[in-house]
């Protein structure tokens, strides 16, 4: 039985474990990303904070101004091939070579478009603010080296992400301890923005490393017309669908600035870095019980939907313990980690908290929408969402700055995640086992029930 199973599970689960090769693969993979975020969750907060103190609202308004400027573009880089690439790598192993060199120069050429996209964009908003036009353009950068992130697909696809969360956590911890010396230095912006460049030049190195420790060979890679057609085709919804995102989750804070100023961004980013912290934890938890979800649908649809209320209500109970106590003490929360000045934070955090229930719950549908097929339901909603929160940041910022963006993210979030779901006949199942979870309602079980007799 794999080692790590063996030491921290309990015996009556280890029992049920034993000789299944495979499920112990998974859930030791599933451990070791959960660890990952979990570190890069708590000393990143930790160093995110310090230096939030450091800059002051302002210069940290403006420092977080340029990074999501960028991630905004992120999309264009990543191409959506993620899980499409690991995917194929499972299904046709001796074509690893072609599949990954194809991937590596689609990424790459997406690297290059986000810098050109990102640079020239903020030229035409902002060509008179050198430092933050050279912030965005260092933070862009990053995106040509992440085409190495390939790397990460091969190991996805041996289950074996072990790799690639040591590499990546040595580059971050060294890292953290470089941007702990610059605060100390009291460096400029720019020089924190070189670190995370930095950061993700170390990660690529380790990754090329760690990939030639296991015997294989980047100049074996292959680039394939056929392949990359293929990528492509299979990617595009997923492309405008992470563009959709970038706009929804990181437009509130480019409006801010571009609207009231750099200090309201800085307080509002403030709010956020607490807020969303806690995004990870939809993503590992759907990522383990998916196939089960999936194995479910094969043997009978109350099972499956069963299944499915079990994770919605898994959810949005987590979602509950944690915007509950978040809304309650989050002027103390607030002024505990980033100080006095950043005080009017603590409003907006009290507000922003509760887009993670419905961020859950869209994240939550993610097996569903696999398993019937209906991706493009899914980017149905992210366009929803991304309109809502541009039309109302565009009528609430003027008047109550970052609490007018607050109540925009967590609206939107209810349109898109939750609401959209009545819009169509497929999905309509989906808003009642949602809206089950989240009033703790018979009445929406007994309409399920009708539904399905």
């Amino acid at each position: 039985m794999h080692a790590i199973l063996t030491k921290f599970l309990p015996l009556f689960i280890r029992v049920r474990l034993e000789g299944r090769n495979n499920l112990q693969n998974i859930l030791a993979n599933t451990g070791w990303l959960f660890a990952d975020r979990i570190l890069r969750m708590g000393v990143g907060l930790f160093v995110g904070v310090w230096i939030a103190r450091y800059m002051g609202p302002e210069q940290f308004g403006i420092y977080n101004y340029a990074m999501v400027f960028v991630a905004m573009f992120s999309a264009l880089s990543n191409l959506g091939l993620d899980g499409i690439v690991v995917r194929n790598i499972v299904r046709d192993p001796a074509s690893k070579d072609e599949i990954l060199g194809t991937a590596f120069f689609l990424k790459f050429a997406g690297g290059i478009i986000t810098l050109l996209v990102s640079v020239g964009a903020i030229l035409l908003l902002r060509s008179g603010d050198r430092v933050t036009c050279w912030l965005v353009g260092i933070t862009a950068i990053g995106a040509i080296f992440q085409a190495f992130d390939t790397i990460d697909f091969w190991f996805q696809s041996q289950v074996k992400s072990k790799y690639t969360v040591y590499v990546r956590n040595a580059a971050f911890l060294i890292i953290t301890f470089v941007k702990i010396i610059l605060i100390m230095t009291r460096s400029s912006l720019i020089s924190f923005a070189c670190a995370g460049l930095a950061e993700i030049v170390l990660g690529t190195i380790g990754l090329v490393v760690t990939y030639r420790l296991h015997g294989y060979y980047l100049k074996k890679w292959q680039i394939s017309l056929r392949y990359a057609k293929e990528l492509l085709a299979d990617s595009w919804p997923l492309i405008l669908s992470g563009l959709a995102v970038g706009l929804f989750m990181k437009i509130d804070q480019v409006m801010l600035r571009e609207m009231v100023g750099s200090e309201s961004a800085g307080i509002y980013s403030a709010a956020t870095r607490i807020s969303e912290v806690w995004y990870f934890i939809p993503a590992v938890i759907v990522s383990s019980v998916s196939p089960s979800i999936i194995e479910a649908k094969k043997m009978s649809e109350g099972l499956y939907y069963h299944r499915l209320q079990k994770l919605f209500n898994l959810i949005a109970g987590l979602a509950f313990t944690i915007a509950i106590p978040t809304t309650l003490l989050s002027r103390p929360l607030v002024l505990l980690l980033f100080g006095e000045s950043y005080a009017a934070a603590s409003p907006i955090l009290a507000i922003h908290i509760w887009a993670t229930l419905f961020y859950f719950l869209g994240i939550a549908q993610g097996p569903w929408s696999i398993t019937e097929g209906l991706m493009n339901l899914s980017l149905q909603r992210t366009l929803i969402t991304a309109m809502v929160n541009i039309i109302l940041n565009l009528i609430l910022i003027p008047l109550y700055a970052g609490i007018g963006a607050a109540i925009s993210t967590v609206t939107s979030y209810v349109c898109g995640a939750f609401l959209a779901n009545v819009m169509n006949d497929k999905s309509r199942r989906i808003f009642i086992l949602q809206a089950e979870s989240i009033f703790f309602s018979r009445y929406f079980k007994q309409i399920r029930v009708k539904n399905e007799l």
